[in-house]
């Protein structure tokens, strides 16, 4: 068994979106998001055994401080899930050990991030994998609505009540101008305790570029009885899994609750999609408020050497620190490599 790359021009985009495991971060156009925000190059691969093709990898290689790095996806991306599309039957583990020569040798990086729902915690281990651990939530979807708004704890469900009784609308909303507003207020946001997003609208301006016109990004406004703007969520899907990317209000709002009511309203959204899970993303205890089980989020790597695991961190550690203490961080960085 092999991976092979494939000319990202003749990618059968159709074929890999029929599979039964496939997600919306490993589609064409969040590859292509994920490409304009980390400058990176997109990688499709195929797994054969002889002539028979058994399945499909998806991930980004980029170059920090002189290292090639495949993340699939990696951490900064605001991505959750890549991995692979492999067809029903077929060994995970098996997969990700033809991978691994794949990564290293052919595509010659010096490390791997790999996060996929369906990979064992134990085969990765063995493998010689790195496990990062969090947790997340994800709501049940097959569920009737009446099952999913009773598993809300009971503040929860008050609290889209009184959205209800306040006159808070939700409305689905167009692609023109939607980065902005949903910007201005996560920097509102962020300001009730003197920090700044982790990213920049360009991010937010690019997700709905390249996702939007798929038709399974769904962009949610909330307003207020008098018709103001106070809030807005961004939940992408596609095939059995739906995401909370992000959502955003203003602080002098809140109190009519639009927040839990736009989650609802994407949980309706999705089930009425024929989406299965509805995962919440990465931390947030507060997200347990809406019924869903916890889950572990794992996030796996391997590295080609000490100093690539040096390199690994560090990048990590630029992205999420502000700009000004980035130029310490790599100065930081490149004096542990030159030891």
């Amino acid at each position: 068994m092999k991976f092979t790359k494939i000319p990202y021009d003749l990618v059968d985009w159709e074929r890999l979106d029929a599979f039964e495991d496939r997600t919306f971060s490993q589609r064409k156009a969040w590859l292509d998001f994920v490409c304009e925000t980390q400058g990176g190059e997109p990688v499709v691969a195929a797994l054969t055994d002889g002539s028979r093709t058994l399945g499909f990898f998806s991930g980004v290689r980029i170059k920090r401080m002189g290292f090639n790095i495949m993340g699939s996806p990696f951490p900064g991306w605001t991505t959750p899930y890549m991995g692979l599309n492999l067809e029903p039957g077929f060994s995970r583990t098996a997969a990700v050990s033809a991978l691994i020569p794949f990564v290293f040798r052919d595509m010659k990086c010096h490390h791997l991030e790999i996060s996929d729902p369906f990979l064992d915690r134990e085969d990765m281990v063995e493998l010689g994998f790195h496990l990062r651990t969090g947790q997340t939530f994800r709501s049940d979807l097959t569920l009737s609505e009446d099952e999913l708004f009773g598993r809300m704890d009971s503040a929860c469900r008050r609290c889209i009540r009184k959205a209800s009784k306040s006159g808070v609308i939700v409305e689905e909303a167009a692609a023109e101008g939607f980065a902005a507003e949903y910007y201005q207020q996560l920097l509102d946001v962020f300001a009730k305790q003197d920090l700044k997003p982790t990213y920049r609208q360009e991010r937010v301006e690019a997700l709905i570029k390249h996702y939007h016109s798929t038709g399974n990004l769904l962009l949610l406004r909330a307003r207020n009885s008098d018709g103001q703007q106070i809030a807005t969520g961004i939940y992408p899907g596609f095939n059995k899994i739906s995401f909370f990317w992000g959502n955003a209000s203003f602080r002098e709002h809140q109190q009519v609750r639009p927040n839990e009511t736009l989650h609802w309203h994407a949980m309706q959204h999705w089930k009425r999609r024929g989406i299965e899970a509805h995962y919440w993303g990465n931390g947030g205890e507060y997200k347990k408020k809406y019924g869903g089980d916890q889950v572990p989020f794992m996030e796996f790597r391997l590295s080609r050497g000490a100093a690539t695991a040096v390199a690994r961190d560090a990048a990590k550690a630029i992205y999420f620190y502000s700009r000004n203490v980035r130029k310490h961080v790599v100065a930081l960085t490149r004096s542990l490599l030159a030891v």
